[in-house]
């Protein structure tokens, strides 16, 4: 999911330790008091169909279900909407569902399988360039029989239960949405913990506790108002003028490494986290990015660490592979090829490709997503010191930069990686896969035969080895630079509980944690 999210180390340990009874850590009915809570992670639709970032998920996480959902630390699907899920035959190609009974819309419908069916057939139908279309590959039909969905896939696919229970699998009313386009407005129709009772875009959506939910979390939230800032910088403001009494996703790369948990009057969250930031290449022919030496040429340029500790102030880690550290399959396929920077191999590279110096091209970042401006501008010093390249940086407002990448208008391109969910597969397919979903135009017969090789292989651990070699060929194409990986920050204020159920890796953001002390 572009940052796009996903935390999983040291935050899923701690989870894990505290096992089920973290998924019941909820608050009570009772106080209605609202609890604000800011981020800069902004909301690209309302439509299921038409946001595969983010800002969006963490929202259809509260106000949608999906057949299946996350516990908090844990690493394989729960039923929610579902009361149950499970392949039906040993090939891995038909996965069946039963429907709880009694879900209700907010017109008053019941739900049924014809709404599943209706929602994951027009993700495929619509196929919006910044929808997630591109995460359901091996989705061939759905059947829709009363209570009974059936998925029929086109090849083993061990992972598609975690795909329905992304954000991408959040059901919707068939009689609220249309087939064939997505739904505009400022209205939701789902049968989340929560209900959207007003939204603004870009600037707040304000939730309020559902009393007709019925799914796998037990007890009711409080009442939460998200806040959207353009920049880390604003959302910083608004914490310190205590506008927000939670921030996340993210403050100013200074702030967070000033953060101390010692402070009496906020409460700090920090842990070991698997979002990733890549720098993406339009590999397409006639590109300038297209011959794969000149993009190992900038892969021999790039220093990390001097990247982690001066942009970011020591708040990421550098990273040297595809798959974060944490996950089946995490090499340091990278670091093994270009260790450390080289300027005079990146100019033999460059030489055998016959190109002529520097090369030119154009870096695109979306403006107030993070330190992107800052990034872009180090990554253009360290390129161009080289005399080997000339790079033009240009923002975007982030709806913009999707649109800009999505019609291949840009050579090259930064963008943060929230996994949907917790396996490495997300890593693969969605990155490097063909027809992935950051637009690259890379194909390669071995790196989709290694995925999909991985999907055959229902104990996931079993995959590592593809994996690895995915990794190992990516190194050599590059048609994608890893570049760090981040840690996970949520920060409270003194009265409020259950930061630390945020957001933990599973890619569900459980607003209904938070609670007021």
């Amino acid at each position: 999911m572009r940052s796009v999210r996903i935390r999983i180390l040291a935050g899923l340990l701690v989870l894990a330790a505290v096992g089920v009874g973290a998924w019941q850590l909820l608050p009570s009915k009772g106080d209605a008091k609202t609890i604000t809570v800011g981020t800069t992670d902004g909301v690209t639709s309302l439509d299921p169909a038409g946001a595969y970032d983010a800002g969006s998920w963490a929202l259809f996480s509260n106000v949608f279900q999906s057949l299946l959902t996350f516990a908090p630390g844990g690493t394989a699907p729960v039923p929610d909407a579902a009361k149950s899920c499970a392949f039906v035959r040993g090939d891995l190609t038909t996965y069946r569902c039963e429907l709880r009974d009694g879900l209700t819309f907010p017109s008053g419908r019941t739900m049924n399988a014809e709404d599943v069916k209706y929602s994951f057939d027009r993700i495929l139908k619509i196929k919006a360039p910044v929808g997630p279309a591109s995460l359901f590959g091996t989705l061939g039909s759905v059947d829709a029989d009363g209570m009974t969905v059936t998925f029929h896939l086109t090849s083993p696919d061990a992972t598609f239960p975690f795909k329905v229970a992304t954000g991408a699998g959040s059901i919707v009313d068939h009689t609220a949405y249309p087939a064939g386009k997505l739904r505009t407005g400022d209205r939701v129709d789902g049968t989340g913990p929560y209900t959207l009772t007003s939204y603004t875009k870009d600037r707040d959506a304000v939730l309020a506790p559902s009393r007709h939910y019925r799914g796998a979390v037990s007890g009711t939230g409080k009442p939460v108002e998200l806040r959207y800032y353009a920049t880390p910088e604003a959302l910083n403001t608004a914490w310190k003028d205590k506008q927000v009494e939670v921030a996340t996703d993210q403050l100013p790369p200074a702030v967070l490494a000033g953060l101390t948990p010692s402070d009496p009057t906020e409460r700090v969250y920090e842990a070991d986290g698997s979002e990733t930031r890549n720098l993406y290449f339009n590999t397409r022919a006639g590109k300038p990015l297209h011959e794969p030496k000149v993009r190992r040429a900038i892969a021999w340029l790039i220093d990390r660490e001097r990247l982690a500790a001066t942009v970011y102030d020591g708040t990421v880690d550098p990273l040297y592979s595809l798959i974060p550290a944490g996950l089946t399959g995490h090499t340091a396929s990278f670091f093994d090829d270009y260790p450390k920077p080289d300027p005079e191999k990146a100019r033999q590279l460059l030489t055998q490709a016959g190109v002529s110096l520097p090369v030119h091209f154009t870096y695109g970042y979306a403006e107030g997503r993070g330190a992107g401006k800052q990034e872009g501008a180090e990554i253009k010093r360290e390129l161009e010191a080289s005399g080997l390249f000339k790079v033009t940086l240009k923002g975007y407002e982030w709806t913009a930069f999707q649109k800009q990448w999505a019609s291949g208008k840009l050579d090259a391109y930064a963008v943060g990686w929230v996994a949907d969910f917790p396996d490495p597969d997300t890593f693969g397919a969605a990155l490097v896969g063909t027809g992935s979903a950051m637009n690259t135009g890379y194909s390669s017969k071995t790196v989709d035969r290694l995925i999909k090789d991985s999907r055959r292989f229902a104990e996931r651990t079993e995959a590592d080895q593809d994996f690895r070699s995915v990794q190992q060929t990516v190194a050599q194409d590059v048609p994608v630079l890893p570049l760090w990986q981040a840690k996970e920050y949520v920060v409270t204020t003194e009265d409020v509980g259950g930061g630390q159920y945020l957001s933990d890796g599973t890619g569900v953001f459980r607003l209904w944690s938070l609670t007021a002390l």
